[in-house]
């Protein structure tokens, strides 16, 4: 009597996902994950939290995932409680407010079988508003043609977690995340790994990422600038010789803060078209701070950035009136 071959057990991967009070988006969040598993994958759910919402356990029983609770602040700690308890072969991420696409991980994980070389693979993106419909082409467009993610990071790249799935045993290497960083601790993290190893990209979007409108995180986004920058130098010295001449670093720099330059710009045209001359001015006097080239260019190009310079200025209502 012959023997039946068993069918091969499923993929594990664990998926760390941190959240501050928001349980309904943190609801849709898990059913994303869930929906993907078949016999061929199932999850090991991991919810860090450190906000204070009552609701928030249940929803992560609801999907049968892992709670754990911290009082300190930041993405980092969310994140790392969840960290801490990974079993997988594999270790994905996904923000409390974001979704997967039906065709997340799989990819990732038949691209890390096709090249061991390989520790973690990213994915393509889809920029939404607040209500999940898309604004935006799928982010990035292309890979780095000599596929030196490390230098595309360091350049402006800041790859998504909800689309970056690693291997495990990055984690036994790298540790968690450095939860002094209250902004960009992902990016830090995912930065310690393209300095060492190979990555490998997936041009096809895995997630549904909430964006916020022009204005709407202007503290926010001033904070990350300061972290971007000392995240940058943390790097820019071990990694000097893949970066180039002073000259060349310096433009990466440029590029790794160009994102805050360009938020503090569309902030600025933004207030400028509602008459709100004082907080462009600010926004503008930002965007300065950041990249005074590239901001003093933009205010005497003409267009919208033109504008709301001119706009902006005092005695600019008396003049046009």
């Amino acid at each position: 009597m012959g023997l039946t071959p068993s069918a091969p057990l499923p993929r594990v991967v664990s998926v760390v996902v941190g959240t501050h009070n928001r349980p309904d988006t943190l609801r849709a969040a898990l059913a994303s994950i869930r929906a993907l598993e078949g016999p061929d994958l199932t999850f090991q759910i991991l919810v860090g939290d450190n906000g204070a919402t009552p609701e928030t356990p249940g929803v992560v029983a609801e999907f049968g995932g892992i709670y754990g609770k911290t009082d300190v602040c930041g993405c980092a700690a969310a994140r790392n409680i969840a960290m801490a308890r990974i079993t997988g072969e594999f270790v994905a991420f996904l923000d409390d407010d974001d979704v997967w696409l039906p065709c997340n991980i799989r990819p990732h994980i038949a691209m890390l079988d096709a090249h061991p070389e390989f520790e973690a693979i990213f994915g393509q993106v889809t920029f939404t508003d607040t209500k999940l419909r898309p604004w935006a082409v799928q982010w990035p467009v292309t890979p780095p043609a000599d596929n030196d993610f490390f230098r595309m990071m360091m350049s402006g790249y800041f790859p998504q977690v909800g689309a970056t799935v690693v291997r495990a045993r990055a984690v036994q290497k790298y540790g968690l995340m450095d939860e002094k960083l209250i902004g960009d601790s992902d990016w830090d993290w995912q930065l310690r790994i393209a300095r060492d190893y190979k990555i490998g990209f997936v041009d096809q979007s895995m997630i549904l990422f909430r964006s916020r409108p022009p204005g709407a995180a202007d503290t926010l986004q001033w904070i990350r600038f300061g972290y971007t920058r000392r995240i940058f130098l943390r790097h820019a010295l071990p990694g000097w010789r893949r970066l180039g001449s002073p000259v060349a670093m310096l433009r990466s720099y440029l590029g790794a803060v160009e994102v805050y330059r360009v938020y503090f710009e569309e902030a600025a045209v933004d207030r400028a078209s509602k008459g709100d001359r004082r907080g462009a001015r600010g926004a503008i006097m930002r965007g300065f701070l950041i990249n005074p080239v590239r901001t003093l260019r933009g205010t005497l190009k003409k267009g919208r950035a033109r504008d709301a310079f001119f706009s902006a200025l005092p005695g600019a209502a008396q003049r046009t009136a």
